[in-house]
């Protein structure tokens, strides 16, 4: 089974979008839920994939949240601050902002944009916690949204849904309304080139995909790094990596230098055997870095680096975050809660 070299042809053209010296990455949260087996089971009782995630009676003690801090050295010099997602469980985005500074940044407006990746829980219904603290931050979030994103977005929403005994569960709410700047991407792009580029050097493609818990559309960031090449920064990478590997393809020089994120892989930590030949084909992209976490599974994950594959390892910082994810194993093969690398 090809899923890299021979599904995704050769981009007819390539985009330039400048270049940047760098940047860093802080992995602020990437446990978007701590125990896999209830994040699964309370789907599955619930109408399972096709249920829309705001139909669900969601367990709140497992609610955590995926959010990064990315820091992007300009061509000149100047530094520029984006915050991908904004997690799930407000308590745990709290302490998450307070534990980085985040939430001073953002009060002093030192936080240039926020990049929704997508809808799910997990990365966008803690949005209260960084709009408390500047309700003016500039949002590109996918314009597939659904009118109960935007009334969390933009109104004093409350979600709830019905248990099975009939009770009424809390889901997300957000007192904060967004005031600022909303840019709604669609697959085209700005000015039809199929990225918007809010930095020179940045760019970020929304790719329509169906997602499950009825949600549509996620945002990708690029960053092209001088003398190195493009680095793929992803939420959940429901596009599929040949997608978002093959649309990096087609920017700048078309090198791949890095990767970040989570890559949808072994997401409950089951295993398929055409991971095999990803593996294989990833390998011979040769790519230097490879930052996995969240979604991509950590049986992917040691997988590939038993493999050959660059996978940049964490460390034990996650531990000292008061949760932690079942999933997690002594092999550092995620870059976890805690954790930061650099491009």
């Amino acid at each position: 089974m090809t899923l890299f070299a021979d599904s995704i042809p050769a981009p007819e053209y390539r985009l330039d979008i400048g270049t940047v010296r760098g940047l860093k990455i802080d992995v602020l949260t990437e446990t978007g839920w701590f125990d896999d087996a209830v994040m699964k089971d309370t789907m599955m009782a619930y109408g399972g994939p096709a249920a829309s995630q705001y139909a669900v009676a969601w367990d709140r003690e497992n609610a955590g949240g995926y959010a990064a801090l990315i820091t992007v050295t300009l061509a000149d010099g100047d530094e520029r601050r984006i915050l991908l997602d904004t997690g799930w469980n407000t308590e745990w985005m709290d302490y998450v902002y307070a534990r980085w500074g985040v939430d001073a940044m953002l009060t002093r407006g030192e936080i240039d944009m926020l990049v929704l990746s997508h809808w799910h829980l997990d990365h966008f219904w803690g949005i209260e916690s960084a709009l408390k603290h500047d309700p003016r931050l500039k949002i590109l979030a996918p314009g597939t949204a659904y009118p109960e994103d935007l009334a969390l977005l933009r109104e004093r929403a409350r979600h709830a849904a019905t248990d099975h005994d009939g009770r009424t569960v809390h889901l997300c709410g957000n007192a904060v309304p967004h005031e600022g700047e909303l840019v709604l991407t669609g697959p085209e792009g700005e000015d039809r080139s199929g990225v918007y580029r809010p930095f020179p050097g940045v760019a970020v493609k929304m790719f329509d995909v169906p997602i499950l818990l009825r949600v549509r559309g996620e945002n990708v960031l690029y960053f092209d790094v001088a003398d190195r090449g493009l680095v793929t920064v992803t939420g959940c990478g429901h596009p599929g990596v040949p997608a978002m590997l093959g649309a990096a393809r087609g920017l700048g020089d078309g090198r791949l230098y890095g990767c970040y994120g989570g890559l949808h892989l072994s997401v409950f930590e089951t295993w398929k055997p055409e991971f095999e030949d990803l593996i294989r084909e990833v390998r011979d992209l040769g790519m230097e870095k490879m930052g996995c976490n969240h979604c991509t599974g950590w049986l992917w994950a040691e997988r590939a680096e038993r493999e050959g594959l660059p996978i940049v390892k964490g460390t034990d910082r996650y531990r000292t975050y008061p949760k932690w994810s079942t999933a997690a194993t002594g092999s550092h093969v995620f870059l976890a809660n805690g954790d930061s690398v650099t491009f």
